[in-house]
């Protein structure tokens, strides 16, 4: 059978190359002179538009294809109209709209009728509009419109459904800071717009601990009116019957008041340099900003055809240059920004390793002044346009996307006919076009830099380029709670904005110290020798380890390869074998295992009324509690079953073998020790990957410790 194989294969390559030899000589450049034809007028499938007698906007888009009908409402009235005080209202409303039910059934009733349907019915909230969409098979329609419809005029807001979204969003505040890429796009709109801009604003603790039950139906009643809605319905259905319907639904509803857009100002920050400091991370974000435009700018299909040519995929200048030329950029991109009824975001933003960063600053400045010196051509300006519309029918191949698209020009005021004009008026830019509008826009000495990263790290100082400006990025503790004494960011300082706990993260501390034992037998707890097994891809490793709290800990490993020791103290780390003597273990290590022993259950548990710990309650994770845990030298989540107290699980920053990475340990096979409930069993995932399994089969508590075995050995005499 293989000579088989190989001969076949012989007679394949063998025709191939015939084939090949058979082509006439000049045939590489006759695909030249294949004709291209034009592109085919743009007529896409036009919603049918209907508007009620009390103002509500109706669009009708029929879509046979499959037996599923969609909808959306979109509401005039977001995020940027809410009040300072209590920013985060309109995502707390977008989520407990649903969440709380309506009056008749709570939300987990919802999810019931309308899981067994295989129906959605959802809602959420943003910066400029609030919305509810349903998805259903055509069958079921009828019974899923009739809870779309309850929904939008008879919502309950439940105040559990409340409490626990401000849980989930306390979560998210807390770890905000988590990662590089969010701070940087965070920070960069504040220096676009205006930190105080709303669609720059955070919401912080107190302004989500502000909100209230009677602030979500306030808002509710204040925009929710027929007058302020726009509804697209798209799918299988007749037109006629479903209008009659709607109209039947909603042609009673009086109008309300209109929404006002509010008064905005766009106040760019300075020109200047603009520093984070993470200290976490190998890699920095430059982001390079100013204010952009508005979509109904004359100037927009010249600026679309420049972004596409200097930043917007692989063939643009930035691309080319920065990234495949010099090797200084991850990714880099970017353009003059344009939204509907607001200005966009002038970016220009690139990802580089730390020690490039100067040069990769540098390396951008030089590609918006090689836009004077080396103006854009015709090939370019013919490469983008292509670009631009050979993708453009892909955005809108569908009658649901031209329907939203429709939407869209309604709410912001935009001509019926905006998006048959956008790929006529890209075809029309010229490279003069282009070339006058880069100076109107795009001005080098106006732009403010803003870098996220490692300092140490970087090739040379960031003041080597200018006055640079330290970007504060603490977040705010809660109301009533001390301010924390953190670092800004980075994940070794996860969770050190709680440097005060709140009343309920103490409770299930407390509830968590009584599952374990009690807080006055965990505090009794001065040593721990326990006996177990590492299950490893590559092997088992039989352990005997001995903790003197709070830091001093003796491993006695017994591996394929022999006995191994190892010993951490505050003072030194070593591991020792027989035959290869003591060595010393780098720093990193050391403080690692340190951490090992500070997140032990027992001594954590053992200071919950220690005010230099403190446990922060950060909502949910389905049925498990979140809390924060930080104290000297341990930062540590744990998800607590709330009714029994136990650890279900914890995650924390951890060293693995090919550096920093994010810990994760499961807690089961509880048994009692010594008047303690303990975890015999810990399952252990890094970076989300499972990467060892421990299965106790002893622990002692307060055995006799002799503290010379925590003493490193003396080099042997010459």
């Amino acid at each position: 059978m293989k000579s088989f194989n190989l001969r076949a294969s012989s007679l394949l390559v063998t025709i191939i190359y015939m084939l090949f030899l058979a082509v006439p000589s000049n045939s590489q450049s006759d695909w030249k002179r294949i004709p291209i034809p034009q592109l085919p007028a743009f007529h896409p499938q036009e919603p049918k538009r209907i508007q009620l007698p009390n103002g509500m906007v109706i669009f009708l888009q029929e879509d046979h294809e499959l037996p599923v009908i969609d909808g959306i409402a979109r509401i005039r009235g977001g995020s940027r109209s809410e009040p300072v005080s209590k920013i985060g209202l309109v995502s707390l409303y977008g989520e407990v709209w649903r969440t709380g039910g309506t009056k008749t059934q709570t939300g987990d009733q919802l999810d019931d009728y309308l899981e067994i349907r295989a129906a959605k019915v959802e809602t959420d909230g943003n910066a400029d509009s609030t919305t509810i969409s349903l998805a259903s098979l055509k069958e079921d329609f009828p019974d899923v419109f009739k809870v779309f419809a309850e929904l939008l005029r008879s919502p309950e807001f439940r105040e559990d459904k409340l409490d626990l979204a401000k849980r989930e969003a306390f979560d998210g505040i807390s770890r905000r800071n988590d990662d590089s890429g969010e701070i940087a796009h965070r920070e960069s709109v504040k220096l676009a717009y205006g930190a105080q801009n709303p669609y720059a604003r955070d919401p912080e603790y107190a302004t989500v601990a502000a909100v209230t039950r009677q602030d979500l139906i306030d808002w509710h009643h204040a925009y929710v009116y027929p007058n302020n809605i726009i509804l697209g319905i798209s799918g299988d259905f007749d037109s006629a019957k479903m209008e009659t319907m709607l109209r039947a639904a909603f042609g009673d509803w009086q109008k309300g008041a209109p929404a006002k857009k509010p008064e905005l100002k766009f106040e760019s920050a300075k020109p200047g340099y603009y520093l984070v400091k993470k200290e976490d991370v190998n890699q920095s974000s430059i982001h390079m900003m100013g204010l952009g435009t508005t979509r109904d700018n004359p100037d927009y299909y010249a600026i679309e055809v420049f972004n596409e040519v200097f930043g917007g995929g692989f063939s643009s200048r930035l691309v080319q240059s920065l990234r495949t030329a010099q090797g200084l950029a991850y990714s880099v991109g970017g353009g003059i920004g344009t939204r509907f009824d607001h200005p966009g975001i002038l970016q220009l933003a690139m990802g580089t390793k730390s020690a490039s960063t100067v040069e990769a600053i540098q390396g951008l400045y030089q590609q918006v002044d090689e836009l004077n010196s080396k103006p854009i051509g015709e090939d370019e300006i013919k490469r983008a346009k292509d670009s631009i519309l050979n993708a453009f029918v892909f955005n809108f191949d569908t009658p649901d996307k031209v329907l939203r698209e429709r939407m869209a020009y309604e709410y912001y005021g935009y001509p019926a006919d905006f998006l048959e004009r956008y790929r006529a008026g890209i075809e029309k830019i010229t490279a003069a076009d282009v070339n006058r509008v880069i100076p109107k826009y795009l001005h080098k000495d106006k732009l403010a830099v803003l870098v996220v990263g490692n300092v140490a790290e970087f090739d040379k100082p960031l003041s080597s380029l200018g006055t640079v400006t330290d970007v504060d990025i603490t977040i705010p503790p809660p109301p009533d709670e001390p301010k924390a004494d953190a670092a800004p960011g980075g994940a070794s300082s996860e969770n050190a904005e709680h440097k005060g706990s709140n009343v309920e993260g103490k409770a299930l501390a407390a509830k968590v110290a009584k599952a374990l034992g009690g807080e006055a037998k965990l505090q009794s707890v001065k040593s721990l020798k326990s006996n177990f097994t590492v299950q490893q891809p590559n092997g088992s490793i039989q352990v005997e380890n001995t903790i003197l709290f709070p830091d001093r800990m003796k491993a006695d490993l017994q591996t394929p390869q022999g006995t191994f020791t190892m010993v951490v103290t505050p003072d030194a780390a070593f591991a020792s074998a027989a035959g290869m003597g003591t060595q010393s273990m780098p720093d990193s290590r050391k403080k690692e295992s340190l951490e090992q022993i500070h997140r032990d259950p027992i001594y954590l548990a053992a200071h919950v009324s220690d005010p230099a710990f403190s446990f922060f309650a950060a909502g949910m994770d389905k049925e498990l509690a979140i809390v924060d845990v930080s104290g000297p030298a341990v930062s540590i989540r744990w998800f607590v079953d709330p009714q029994s107290g136990k650890i279900v699980r914890e995650t924390y920053k951890t060293v693995g073998q090919s550096g920093p990475a994010d810990g994760e340990t499961a807690f089961s096979d509880w048994k009692t020790v010594d008047g303690l409930n303990l975890p015999f069993h810990r399952a252990n995932k890094q970076n989300g990957q499972d990467s060892s399994e421990v299965q106790y089969t002893s622990i002692q508590t307060n055995p006799a410790v002799d503290a010379k075995i925590f003493e490193k050995p003396a080099a042997p005499a010459n």
